[in-house]
């Protein structure tokens, strides 16, 4: 019996196949993009390893500048904190260096991450840095109760209100930012928050006019 291939050898084994499959297929792509990058998009997204964001979006690299961590949240806008520095840093520079036309944020299904506002202190005493990084997410509580309480749905309807209200949560964060507001209100920036459901590989779409998540 062969012994089981492990996850680092299956790694190492990716790496040879990109490069003999994946990289000679599009080589040209790699040679433009040797010295610059020229995204048209800011993709903000979860942590999670079913969140693929170039394959959802069926983009090619260099189109998608992204951002991932936990939960997807993007931090207030705040100059002088030393709190978020690195999706702060990473938003800035999209922004004011790459020039993108677009941020996404994009939750997702099933997301442990939005979970974790739910759990109790003894849930977290373990996850100091979760517990803070999710006060990020902490108006979305509130929120999500009202909701289920107006539309009489069950509690496991929870989970998916707690993402999507994230989404539209985080949103409203990026408008802190004045120089995403500025170009924004000029109509250089779009913003957008996607919701996308893992198992059957649909992507919400969310409607600043009718405040609803509309499958795209």
């Amino acid at each position: 019996m062969e012994p089981k291939e492990t996850s680092s050898e299956r790694l190492f084994e990716g790496v040879k196949q990109f490069k003999e499959q994946n990289f000679s297929s599009i080589k040209e792509l790699f040679q433009d993009l040797e010295r610059e990058q020229n995204p048209h998009t800011l993709f903000i997204g979860c942590s999670d390893s079913r969140v693929v964001p170039n394959l959802i979006t069926h983009t090619l690299p260099g189109e998608l500048f992204i951002i991932r961590n936990v939960a997807n949240l993007v931090p207030y806008y705040c100059p002088d904190s030393e709190n978020y520095l690195a999706a702060a840093s990473a938003i800035e520079y999209a922004v004011n260096v790459l020039e993108v036309e677009n941020i996404i944020v994009c939750g997702h299904s099933n997301c442990g991450g939005c979970r974790a506002i739910y759990y109790s202190d003894e849930k977290l005493k373990d996850l100091p840095n979760v517990k803070k990084w999710m006060e990020l997410a902490a108006p979305v509580k509130a929120q999500v109760r009202e909701k289920i309480l107006k539309a009489r749905s069950a509690a496991c309807k929870r989970d998916e209100f707690t993402a999507q209200l994230n989404v539209v949560e985080q949103m409203k964060h990026l408008l802190t930012f004045p120089y995403i507001k500025e170009r924004y209100d000029a109509g250089k920036l779009n913003i957008l928050g996607w919701y996308y459901v893992i198992e059957t590989g649909e992507v919400y779409n969310y409607s600043t006019r009718t405040e609803e998540f509309e499958k795209i």
